[in-house]
């Protein structure tokens, strides 16, 4: 099916493109969430009328993405501390919804934790490195320092009785 994209699709295009996608993505997914619509001749002579206030609108926003990839670089990186045990291991993960919350909480700098990836789950003490991706063409990377705020004492006698 032949679509025209209203927003930036991560994968897909960027908005005011045309694209070929399956029928169920367009009419489950694009379609209802506003992200495309179907590229009928209508649709298409609208685009045209439209591709200079598209443009304008994708200019805009990529300005705005360039400017908030130069503040987290200024950043270089963020430390968080979790409780962890001996051996380094956290109790649990730092998700890329507490990494967001951190940025807005201590930079000021508000991002969608979807366009967070991270090389490996944080789950121990240590260095980790996080990619942002703001646009399909603007991507910043920060590093994470993962500190230990309390140490657990690991000891196999407290599993042996509570196994009992």
């Amino acid at each position: 099916m032949q679509v025209i994209l209203k927003k930036e699709v991560q994968n897909i295009g960027e908005a005011g493109d045309i694209v070929n996608v399956k029928d169920g993505y367009a009419r489950n997914y694009l379609i209802p969430k506003n992200y495309a619509e179907i590229a009928t001749e209508g649709a298409l002579k609208n685009r045209e009328q439209n591709i200079a206030r598209l443009q304008a609108k994708q200019e805009k926003l990529h300005q705005e993405a360039l400017a908030k990839a130069e503040q987290i670089e200024k950043i270089g990186s963020i430390e968080l501390s979790a409780k962890a045990g001996e051996s380094g291991k956290l109790f649990g993960t730092i998700t890329t919804k507490k990494l967001c919350e951190e940025l807005k909480e201590k930079h000021n700098i508000e991002i969608d934790r979807k366009t967070v990836s991270l090389n490996a789950p944080i789950n121990k003490i240590g260095e980790f490195s996080m990619l942002i991706k703001l646009t399909s063409k603007v991507k910043s990377e920060l590093k994470v320092i993962v500190t230990a705020s309390e140490v657990v004492k690991e000891s196999v006698e407290e599993t042996e009785e509570t196994e009992a």
